[in-house]
């Protein structure tokens, strides 16, 4: 089974942000982190988990997901985002990344489990150093996808 650990941040939400992922698979690891100019903390706890199944090189993977993040791990194990799916994400945030999570997540066996963030599992700790040291980094990305809706809600035609 390949473990996977996320974490997201911003400074400020929205404001400058990052994500951190560990990935685990045997004796192997890999660590994953970018950081942005402008995207919330939301965003960036999804897209942790998204980079993370990304970086599976074969599909049909077992794969146990760690998130400090409830939006993100309810939303899933709970069921919300076939929901959103069939109201076709109708007045949902972050639609963008949702319908990328459900392509990446249908390649694989996934089970998430939540974890109490700044609690001492060192592997979420190391996650989230790596997504406030990439939200602080000099050559910050632009999140398409924040900027974009932002934008549109800020037209006033």
């Amino acid at each position: 089974m390949i473990v996977i650990y996320t974490d997201g941040a911003a400074k400020g939400n929205p404001g400058p942000g990052g994500y951190g992922t560990v990935l685990k698979y045997k004796q192997h690891r890999k660590e994953l982190s970018e950081g942005f100019r402008l995207t919330t903390n939301n965003r960036m706890e999804l897209l942790a988990v998204i980079k993370g199944l990304e970086a599976l090189k074969e599909p049909g993977q077992q794969v146990m997901i760690y998130s400090d993040s409830k939006y993100v791990v309810d939303a899933v194990e709970k069921g919300w985002i076939w929901g959103w799916v069939k109201k076709n994400f109708k007045d949902k945030k972050n639609e963008d990344l949702w319908r990328k999570f459900i392509e990446v997540y249908k390649k694989h066996e996934v089970k998430f489990q939540w974890v109490k963030g700044h609690a001492g599992n060192v592997e979420n700790e190391i996650c989230d150093r790596l997504a406030v040291k990439s939200a602080e980094g000099p050559k910050l990305l632009i999140d398409e996808g924040y900027e974009r809706s932002a934008n549109s809600r800020d037209s006033l035609f």
